[in-house]
């Protein structure tokens, strides 16, 4: 069993937290750094080393912990392929979390399963410009489709100041346009999934009246398991449609008192009180096991 830990996770308390429990329960062995291990393929077989030239036999079953500005399918991606293919069970297999990164992505595959979303544009290549001159949801809510915490992210009132903007708007990666959910200004509701199962459920809030409520923007958040029955059975199929063992997943407040998807996160992070996600992590390593050997 590995608890692989990829790069830019320092001070990361919810890595340190994985680390100590995997270590209590399947030794120190079982944490392992992306950092110390080589890929090849020799004699037409892959192969597994660390740096140090010393063979490694790939583990049964692998849950990455990895940093999703640092998450990278030229490394981190490549790395957790070659252990798929090597027989390793990934806990969130490498195509759950690419969809996870990529804030389109996982629309893409919620939508086409008939899970609720907020209406969204994007693009490929074509100018920004453009695509706001076709017609954007007013007001809208502008994206990266690569960012994490709440940066990167804004509310436009109108396409008048989208289109003000939008010269200032770093194009390392397309933006996301989605519908704003009136209802849920400033707060979501927050649901961790492990196996199938809710562990825990808390609602956040921003502090500012703003419409962002990420807890590293300076949200609060409650617990609240069991309060939103609705919200947590759809944070359960939005996990199971994206093929994920361990899940966060975002639900907004809609007007008529449901929910709507706005987002699924792959490397989720949680509170110190909140112990219980930790176990749960730790016995669905322990359930693929047996089978795994």
């Amino acid at each position: 069993m590995w608890l692989l830990l990829g790069p830019g996770l320092e001070g990361d308390r919810t890595k340190d937290e994985l680390a100590e429990a995997f270590s209590s329960v399947f030794g120190s062995g079982a944490v392992v750094y992306s950092r110390d291990l080589v890929l090849g393929v020799a004699g037409g077989a892959l192969t597994l080393s660390t740096v140090s030239g010393e063979r490694v036999v790939p583990p049964a079953v692998v849950y990455a912990r990895l940093s999703t500005p640092h998450l990278s399918t030229d490394r981190e991606g490549t790395l957790l392929r070659h252990l798929e293919a090597m027989g390793s069970a990934l806990l969130n297999p490498i195509g759950a979390v690419l969809s996870c990164v990529n804030k389109f992505w996982h629309l893409q595959d919620l939508s086409r399963h008939g899970l609720p979303v907020p209406d969204t544009r994007t693009y490929a290549d074509a100018p920004l410009t453009e695509v706001i001159a076709q017609g954007v949801p007013e007001p809208c809510v502008v994206k990266a489709v690569r960012g994490n915490r709440g940066e990167q992210v804004f509310l436009a009132p109108d396409a008048a100041l989208l289109r003000e903007v939008q010269g200032s708007l770093r194009d390392e990666v397309p933006f996301v346009l989605q519908e704003y959910v009136r209802s849920s200004h400033g707060r979501d509701l927050r649901v961790i999934v492990v196996d199938g199962r809710v562990v825990t459920a808390l609602v956040r809030t921003a502090m500012d009246g703003g419409m962002k409520s990420n807890v590293h923007q300076g949200g609060s958040c409650t617990p609240c398991p069991g309060r939103y029955p609705e919200g947590e059975a759809l944070a359960v199929r939005a996990a199971k449609v994206l093929g994920l063992v361990v899940a966060g997943v975002d639900l907004l407040f809609t007007v008529d008192g449901s929910f709507t998807v706005c987002e699924v996160n792959a490397n989720v992070s949680w509170r110190p009180e909140m112990s219980t996600v930790t176990r749960a992590i730790v016995a669905a390593c322990q359930a693929r096991l047996p089978a795994s050997r």
